[in-house]
């Protein structure tokens, strides 16, 4: 036995496990809403130009209770959701192919890369030069934002999957199919969850500036005209709507991680 007195070495195997820190994010808010209050109440900004968080919820008030809000903002989901599920069924069915098979990711690797450094707005133009300023050009240009970020995610998260488990069932004799299903698309889902959060928030992104562009309904185009307007107090209500709606997508994708990997 080693001589001297024996020390208690605490665990460290925690394995880098993130602790819920919920009332960080709130007491973090409170604080930004009492420095921009501090601000305005002193005199060093301008309401002109950014107006009070009391006005910003007077105003929202006013636009839900008038229904104007709720007409802007259905458009809007109605056209996240539609260009997101296009773009992401495109999107897995590429990047599966490519994940599984040699000529697939031969052919769509080198378009892929070519193809997704485009600002995927710019294209906006085009698209209503062939399908014409309604909403097909819209729905065109959330799905190819969409589309390249869950190609990428998906085709990297079966690229990612330790070849030491695909090998091991083939010596088992496993069907292909079931290899698939119970071994690849396991082991990329996380990898393909975070493509989602990277594509539902480029479909939010280029949904605004779609409907800036070439819209008269939407919480876009609700943005654009009360700038022009100089209506602040409604402009920033808007872009109020906007953060929350992106927070509300965050928060449903958790939801969705969770339930898919309680396996880890």
């Amino acid at each position: 036995m080693p001589d001297g007195p024996t020390r208690i070495v605490r665990f460290r195997g925690d394995g880098f496990a993130p602790r819920p820190r919920r009332r960080a994010a709130w007491i973090a808010f409170v604080l930004v809403i009492l420095i921009w209050q501090g601000a305005l109440l002193a005199g060093l900004v301008s309401p002109v130009f950014l107006p009070s968080p009391w006005s910003i919820l007077l105003a929202l008030r006013d636009l839900a209770l008038s229904g104007e809000l709720w007409r802007h903002l259905s458009v809007s989901l109605m056209r996240i959701a539609g260009g997101w599920a296009l773009g992401t069924i495109a999107g897995l069915a590429l990047g599966v192919a490519m994940g599984l098979y040699s000529l697939a990711r031969s052919v769509g690797l080198p378009f892929v890369s070519a193809l997704f450094p485009i600002p995927k707005i710019a294209l906006l133009p085009l698209l209503i030069l062939w399908l014409g300023i309604g909403e097909p050009s819209k729905l065109a240009t959330i799905a190819l934002g969409v589309f390249f970020p869950t190609v990428i995610a998906t085709f990297s998260g079966i690229d990612n999957v330790p070849r030491g488990l695909i090998r091991m069932a083939q010596s088992f004799d496993i069907p292909f199919a079931a290899i698939v299903a119970k071994i690849v698309l396991p082991g990329a889902l996380p990898s393909i969850i975070s493509g989602f959060r990277i594509s539902a928030s480029t479909a939010l992104l280029l949904v605004v500036a779609a409907e800036m562009i070439g819209a008269q309904v939407g919480i876009g185009a609700f943005v654009l005209s009360a700038g022009n307007l100089m209506q602040t107090d409604q402009l920033m209500a808007g872009v109020a709507v906007l953060s929350a709606l992106g927070l509300i997508i965050g928060v449903l994708l958790s939801l969705l991680e969770k339930r898919l990997l309680r396996w880890r």
